[in-house]
């Protein structure tokens, strides 16, 4: 009984914490400039926390250094739960395997409180390209060694580039820019012949009818475009899938954490969020702490053994 009294005793005051969170406004950093599918949904969560906790929140896009700046602004910042990270793929997956002397790890120094799903990158080409599929595309590629280009903006559009190259045997050869919205301008332009982007990105120039799609990196065919093909289809292990989730400073005390996890894990439910992940090929689904980690250090994983085999280097 007296066990019982004094564990009581101790987890008291944490409930009542947990339950007075947020006490003032929260701040979530999205990493990259407005207007991704991150950005969107960022939004979308901080409406919803605002209609149920009665707190602002504020949006707050710091891009630069391919999502560093912003997740180092997080990681600095007090850890009590009212500071967040837009978690991405570029920030936990390839960031450590391909940024020199990263200056943060992504499960040592956060704790990621809610896992918005996965979804898959187009490989676009202008609508006027002559090739209709990948197999033309490489054929190309093969009789002009070196002379077709890809353009990539960050880590996660550059590695299945690369990784192309390594399975089909072609020597595409990658162009750096410092913006989406630059190296589509060139892919229009005609100085670039690809691009990689992540299906919301993709959408956005689709829908314009500019450029189109010849493949994705999801695993299988997606039920949205039963019709364009997957890149698994032809090489098995080319699964290339990025992720959005929330993070905080690692030592934020876990009763936060976990009232942040179900505050997420209802907003990605409620409408309009879901909706709009699942316009962005992301599958939203409630998970728990545990389950969350360890995805994020799959995530990880998976991407760091595509680096190597793909040969890049950090920079």
């Amino acid at each position: 009984m007296r066990r019982r009294t004094l564990l009581a005793a101790t987890l008291a005051p944490l409930a009542a914490r947990a339950q007075g969170f947020p006490a003032r406004p929260l701040r979530i950093i999205v990493p990259f400039a407005p207007g991704g599918s991150g950005d969107i949904t960022a939004r979308l969560v901080a409406k919803y926390v605002e209609d149920t906790t009665g707190q602002a929140v504020v949006v707050d896009n710091r891009p630069g250094a391919n999502g560093v700046i912003g997740t180092m602004a997080v990681r600095q910042a007090p850890a009590d739960g009212h500071t967040l990270l837009l978690a991405t793929t570029s920030t936990h997956s390839a960031n450590p395997s391909t940024v020199r002397d990263l200056p943060y790890d992504p499960e040592r120094d956060f704790a990621t409180v809610g896992f918005f799903g996965s979804n898959g990158s187009y490989l676009l080409v202008r609508a006027d390209a002559p090739w209709r599929d990948v197999a033309a595309l490489v054929a190309a590629a093969k009789a002009k060694p070196d002379g077709i280009f890809f353009g990539h903006f960050n880590a996660s559009s550059r590695v299945p580039g690369e990784l192309l190259n390594v399975m089909a045997g072609t020597r595409l050869q990658g162009v750096p820019y410092r913006t989406i919205g630059a190296a589509f301008a060139d892919l229009l332009a005609g100085r670039l012949d690809l691009i990689f982007a992540d299906t919301t990105a993709g959408d956005a120039w689709l829908r314009q009818g500019q450029v189109r799609a010849l493949a994705i990196t999801r695993q299988g065919r997606w039920d949205r475009w039963p019709d364009l093909p997957a890149l698994s289809e032809t090489w098995p292990d080319f699964v290339l899938t990025g992720f959005l989730g929330i993070a905080v400073p690692a030592a934020t005390p876990p009763d936060v954490a976990q009232r942040l996890n179900a505050l997420v894990n209802a907003a990605i439910l409620a409408e309009p969020a879901r909706s709009r992940l699942v316009e962005f090929g992301f599958v939203p689904e409630a998970l728990d702490l545990p389950r969350i980690a360890a995805l994020v250090r799959i995530e990880r994983e998976k991407w760091a053994r595509f680096v190597r085999l793909a040969g890049i280097e950090p920079e």
